[in-house]
């Protein structure tokens, strides 16, 4: 099997200052942008001693999942709502 030259995720390695606001970004780019941010997120929850982290990264993989199908889907209004709501997330 040879890798695919076509990389949905491609803009993300080719921007240095990563997403730039503007005509050339779209709500796709923008939600698969704060998935990736929040996953590192989880990560950090994850790591959190004693179960510490263990609510906050339910809710968030909760959030990823969602996101995820919004974009399988093409919901572009859940899209959008998945994207404000993972945007806010720290």
């Amino acid at each position: 099997m040879t890798p695919s030259t076509n990389d949905p995720l491609d803009f993300l390695n080719s921007n240095p200052h990563g997403i730039q606001s503007g005509a050339q970004t779209d709500l796709v780019q923008l939600l698969l942008y704060e998935i990736i941010r929040v996953k590192d997120l989880i990560i950090y929850y994850d790591s959190i001693p004693n179960g510490g982290g263990q609510l906050g990264s339910s809710i968030l993989n909760e959030l990823v999942s969602e996101a995820y199908s919004s974009l399988v889907n093409y919901d572009t209004i859940l899209m959008r709502k998945y994207y404000d709501l993972l945007l806010n997330c720290d």
